[in-house]
């Protein structure tokens, strides 16, 4: 019962802030919320032309990779994209297939990037979710602005936020695992490295020396290798898709994969996670995991 769902639940738009916290924060469960972000101005405006006209050819963070994946395990590194400085309509040009480039680009900057780097575009949304900023009694630690093409992929991973999701335009797929999984899902460290993109082209993995091992999980949750990681067979993931209107609930330190529609505009809120019993339950559960490798 700690995590199992058959399916994540729609709710028809948001509850009171108490409500909220007791009914789905405090037990850690996901949900979509329909009918909370209706009202935004960016619902309605923020077309390709219009974020093309209002931010222009400012030069912005865009995160590039070979094959789509950023921060996953690759060549058995742990290999994150190479972060490109670059005018902001020639990554549109990208996206709207308008010139062709090597690689897959995708704007997923995680450091509040909304406010930081696109402050053109904070009249069009909130700066936080005021039931959410009560229900938790704090503010958004960042508030982030994504957008790319297809075939750029988040994979398997955890955060310790409290996160709200919202789609603008298009889709977001996501496979969830609860973080009651912990046992079946693999972690192994991996040599740190980044994308760099030579002259003609081409992707090199370059390792970086002097950062230490980073824990990550090598499995892909579309494609098991069960062989490799029988454990795997009995996680119980669940799969939703998040459309243009909608607001994704995702709880702190449950585990999840994402996918996107081309050029999909989404913006999301963290929220820092407390540090409470259920922290130290998930802390255990992950120690105890590790311990049973070693037995």
């Amino acid at each position: 019962e700690l995590g199992f769902m058959e399916s994540v639940p729609y709710l028809d738009g948001p509850l009171s802030p108490l409500e909220f916290y007791r009914e789905w924060v405090s037990p850690n469960k996901p949900c979509i919320i329909q009918n909370a972000i209706g009202h935004w101005p960016a619902l309605k405006k923020w077309t390709l032309a219009y974020l093309r006209e209002v931010v222009g050819p400012k030069v912005v963070s865009v995160a590039v990779t070979p094959n789509g994946y950023a921060d996953a395990v690759f060549q058995n590194r742990f290999v994150m994209p190479e972060e490109r400085q670059m005018p902001f309509t020639d990554f549109l040009d990208i996206v709207e297939k308008k010139v062709t480039s090597p690689g897959v680009f995708y704007v997923q900057k995680q450091c509040s990037n909304l406010t930081e780097e696109f402050p053109e575009l904070v009249c069009d949304v909130p700066l936080d979710i005021p039931w959410m900023s009560e229900a938790l009694g704090k503010k958004p630690d960042a508030v982030n602005f994504w957008l790319g093409e297809a075939a750029a992929v988040t994979s398997l991973h955890k955060d310790h936020y409290e996160n709200l999701y919202c789609v603008i335009s298009g889709k977001k797929h996501f496979l969830l695992h609860p973080p009651s999984d912990r046992p079946f899902i693999p972690y192994e460290l991996y040599q740190p490295a980044t994308y760099h993109v030579s002259e003609d082209g081409s992707f090199e993995v370059i390792d970086e020396k002097t950062v230490d091992k980073v824990p990550w999980i090598p499995l892909d949750p579309l494609d098991p290798n069960l062989e490799r990681y029988p454990d795997y067979a009995q996680a119980k993931p669940l799969q939703c898709t998040v459309k243009a209107g909608e607001m994704l609930y995702l709880p702190s330190l449950w585990f999840h994969h994402v996918q996107q529609s081309h050029g999909c505009i989404a913006v999301n809120y963290w929220y820092d996670m407390e540090y409470d019993l259920k922290y130290s339950y998930y802390q255990l559960l992950d120690c105890l995991t590790n311990a049973m490798k070693v037995l």
